[in-house]
């Protein structure tokens, strides 16, 4: 109660700000950009008002409720993943000519990589050439249930695969005992085929590296995925407001195009992650049919279309 109540005085201030900066009509903007979320919706609502149009990107599979309210007016809808057209628009599906998949702006470096590329990576990061990569990836912050399940199934999975975690910097200092086991350094090597992270700053080459990526369903890890073309277990944690993560799995899921298992059950059950990823490794044909379906969610100029969009809507203004 007392978050809703702190959350509406702030969308009452948000108002008011919006009207100060935007009422002038000698200062008001041709165009306004907003990517979601209730910080944008005030703004919106107030160029609504004042006949300002706004262009809105929506990187999910299912639109929060604040892009909602403020879709159906938009001058125009970039998605980033085609909506699950059923509920998308909140209230049917009006409105959807103003909407256009644009994919999701990543860094260019993210490209699919060829299998001698991917054998070059592989041992630049120190693991075996001819061996399978998994990659395990919470994000920059890392995601304490995969670091968790991960310890508990690692010793069966060095036995197949070569493992790569990016544990996070809330988390990497509280993974202590697998660092003294597997981190130990013998005549400049070390002991194990495994590899751990607080954070890597070539998560491109990573990726490029890896046979089976384990990770998050958060929309920009997904678009990542998609443009490396890697084979895919999403691990979407269901407690996110809007359980966005979960709707985004369930998508590529049901398209073919990753496999998916819950947070909840991976933490009750760390022995099912463990069975899903020998199964990728068993089965490369399964794993390249994951990773072709997943490129095809691929969209490499999605920042200049939507900078052209902005420009378009800008233009036709008028002002």
């Amino acid at each position: 109660m007392i978050k809703n109540l702190v959350g509406f005085v702030g969308f009452l201030l948000g108002l008011g700000q919006s009207l100060v900066r935007l009422m002038p009509r000698g200062k008001r903007p041709d165009v306004i950009f907003l990517k979601g979320g209730f910080v944008g919706l005030p703004v919106g609502l107030v160029a609504r008002l004042l006949g300002i149009p706004y262009v809105i990107h929506e990187s999910d599979a299912t639109p929060g409720l604040a892009n909602r309210v403020l879709m159906r007016k938009a001058a125009k809808v970039a998605m980033g993943v085609p909506f699950e057209t059923e509920d998308a628009a909140g209230q049917g599906l009006s409105g959807r000519e103003t909407w256009e998949w644009v994919g999701i702006p990543i860094g260019e470096e993210f490209r699919k990589t060829s299998d001698l590329k991917r054998r070059s990576l592989k041992k630049n990061f120190g693991f075996s050439e001819t061996a399978p990569l998994v990659v395990i990836t919470g994000g920059s912050q890392g995601a304490e249930h995969l670091n968790t399940a991960t310890t508990e199934i690692l010793p069966e999975l060095l036995k197949l695969a070569s493992v790569g975690l990016v544990a996070g910097r809330k988390h990497y200092e509280n993974m202590t005992e697998i660092r003294e086991k597997y981190e130990i350094w013998e005549e400049a090597k070390l002991k194990s085929n495994f590899r751990m992270w607080e954070f890597n700053s070539n998560m491109n080459e990573l990726l490029g590296a890896a046979d089976v990526v384990v990770s998050r369903a958060g929309a920009t890890t997904i678009a990542e995925l998609a443009a490396t073309a890697r084979a895919a277990i999403l691990v979407p944690f269901e407690r996110l407001p809007g359980a966005h993560q979960v709707k985004n799995a369930e998508r590529l899921k049901k398209a073919g195009a990753a496999k998916m298992l819950i947070d909840g059950e991976m933490t009750r059950r760390p022995t099912k992650l463990l069975e899903m990823i020998k199964e990728l490794i068993k089965h490369p044909a399964e794993r390249e049919k994951l990773a072709t379906k997943l490129h095809e969610e691929a969209k490499y100029d999605s920042a200049r279309r939507l900078a052209e969009i902005i420009i378009e809507v800008g233009d036709g203004n008028g002002r």
